[in-house]
This record gives structure tokens, sequence and C-alpha cells, in this order.
């Protein structure tokens, strides 16, 4: 496995071989069995597999959040030594955004409710600096997790809308064995927050159900995962939705697809969950 800081060194050793494919997994660091999932699945999907680690500090709208984001850069590389990457990337914030730095990518109309709302300028953060992995890499693939469904929509946007000539994948969500997804951020919940943060596959799970017995009704799936989600102590919900699983704009009634989504705090530690449902 080679590590490289420097943009011209993944170049210069990307295109060694231009006949071979590229997987890109973009990290932002802490891994955990989540992102282990992807690079296996770009292990098996490509002839390279590539993965990025930085803490991209504009994607941040809550300094605190970025200031107590796990950090163990050491442990990541021997997790994606285990793993067999050929090639991670690891930036510095003053590579990816030198002195002057003033362009920026923003995806419109589907990076405006739910995350958009509750953190402003997240995911102009988020779509400039994979535009930018995109742009050094130049994989043929990249894997993301459909944890962050509405990150997933606005980078497939974009790669579409842009013309980058690169596959997004979207790959299931991992779970703990209590049904909590997977997180990097878990690590800083409490002992007693962390066996309630379980509410939110169990409020999840509950509104599947209920359109699985045949409602379709959006405010009573919202109210059946947010009673829940109340019945946690130290819960404190930023959203509960049921929207459309393409536009994510709120629905009144269940036509198709749907997505359901959740943004919770528990204690000073802010989750997010989702499950798409017909």
């Amino acid at each position: 496995m080679i590590v490289f800081s420097d943009i011209y060194k993944i170049r210069e050793h990307r295109w060694r071989d231009p006949a071979l494919s590229w997987g890109l997994v973009p990290t932002m660091g802490y891994l955990h069995e989540g992102h282990l999932s992807l690079v296996r699945r770009a292990r098996r999907e490509n002839d390279r597999v590539g993965v990025s680690i930085f803490l991209n500090p504009i994607q941040f709208n809550n300094p605190q959040d970025l200031q107590t984001y796990p950090v163990d850069i050491e442990r990541d590389l021997d997790l994606l030594q285990q793993e067999q990457v050929d090639l991670v990337w690891t930036p510095s914030p003053e590579i990816m955004y030198p002195e002057e730095f003033q362009t920026y990518v923003n995806v419109e109309r589907v990076t405006q409710p739910l995350e958009g709302e509750k953190r402003p300028g997240h995911f102009q953060g988020v779509t400039t600096v994979v535009a930018k992995l995109f742009n050094v890499f130049q994989p043929h693939r990249a894997y993301f997790g459909q944890k962050d469904a509405q990150q997933l929509i606005a980078i497939k946007k974009m790669a579409r809308d842009l013309n980058f000539n690169v596959e997004i994948v979207p790959c299931s969500i991992v779970r703990e064995e209590d049904g909590l997804a997977m997180s990097s951020r878990n690590k800083n919940l409490s002992p007693a927050a962390r066996k309630q943060a379980i509410c939110l596959y169990g409020a999840l799970n509950a509104a599947k159900q209920a359109v699985a017995a045949g409602e379709t009704n959006a405010n009573s799936l919202r109210k059946i995962m947010t009673d829940i989600i109340e019945g946690a102590d130290r819960a404190r919900i930023d959203y509960v939705s049921v929207s459309n699983s393409d536009t994510l704009q709120e629905l009144d009634a269940l036509t198709g697809q749907a997505l359901l989504s959740l943004a919770v705090y528990f204690d000073d530690v802010r989750l997010i969950d989702n499950m798409i449902v017909n």
C-alpha cells in the first residue's frame, strides 16, 4: 500500500498503468466496518483501489463538531493495509484549499431540505471536496454509503450535471448487531446514549412495518417515528422526514418509493439514519 499527500504523486501513481480500472472510496477517517465494506466492494469490482482520508473542514458548519470528530490516522492506515488497498491519499487542508482558494461546487434543489436546512454550507463543502477527489484520482467508480442518503443523491446529481466520467456506486448501510447504523461519531456516545440510540433503527422499522401494513399517510409515519424517539430521554429530534426518494421533497402521502430519514441528538452527538420504503 502506498500513501501520499501530494497531488502530483497520486496522479503519477494512478496513471502508471492506464489500462487498469480504479475504484475510489472517499472517507474522513476514523474508519469502521461500513467504510471497509465499501473498500471490499471496490476491490471486487476494480483492478486497483484508492482511498482518501481527509477531514474536510469546509463541510462542518459547527466548529465544535469538527473539533470533536475522532481522528486516528495510524489505525486507519493499518486497517486499509489489511484490506490490501493500493493507494491512499492523505492531503492536508493547505493542499486541498491553498491560499486564495475561492471556487466551490453547489448542487441546488436536492441539497436545500433536511441536512441542507439544518447545516448551512454543508453540502457545498461536500460537493466541492468530492469534485476535487474525482479530479485528482479520476476513478472509474466511486463508492458511497446509503447512510448519508442526501449526500449520495447530491453527488450523483453533481456527477451527472458536470459530466464526471465516473460511476457512482451506492452501498447498503452497515449496522451494529443491535441495528445502530455504523458511524465514526458513535465513538462519542456515552454508554447511556449509545444504549438509547438504537431507537433510531426502531423508529424506522416501525414506520416500515406500518407501510407494509398499508399505511400511506406521511404524517402518520412521522408520528410513529417521533413517538418512539421521544421515548428516549437523551434524544432530541432535529428532524423526522418522509420524503420523495429522488427530490427529497416532503410527502403528504406515499405513492411510490419514499425515504424515511432522521437526525437526532443524543446529548451532544448528532446521528442520522434512513430507510427506503415502497
